[in-house]
């Protein structure tokens, strides 16, 4: 068995530690970026919903002015 001085396995240890901070700077770079594509999809989607929330309203409008003519003709 290996005997290694206390400055050696500290040595070791500062080592992992090191490279453990690095992959985690890594994997929160990487969690950022997957955070601003999911916002900016977000808000692509949310002006598509208004867009269609929109369009429906005028379609409606458009129902209700129908039904208005074909009770004027009715009447």
């Amino acid at each position: 068995m290996e005997n290694k001085t206390a400055l050696e396995r500290l040595d070791e240890k500062i080592g992992h530690l090191l490279q453990k901070c690095e992959e985690l700077k890594n994997e929160n770079e990487m969690m950022r970026n997957e955070v601003v594509t999911l916002k900016a999809e977000a808000e692509i989607r949310d002006a598509e919903i208004d867009k269609l929330l929109d369009e429906n309203s005028k379609k409606d409008i458009e129902i209700e002015e129908i039904v208005n003519k074909i009770e004027s003709i009715l009447s």
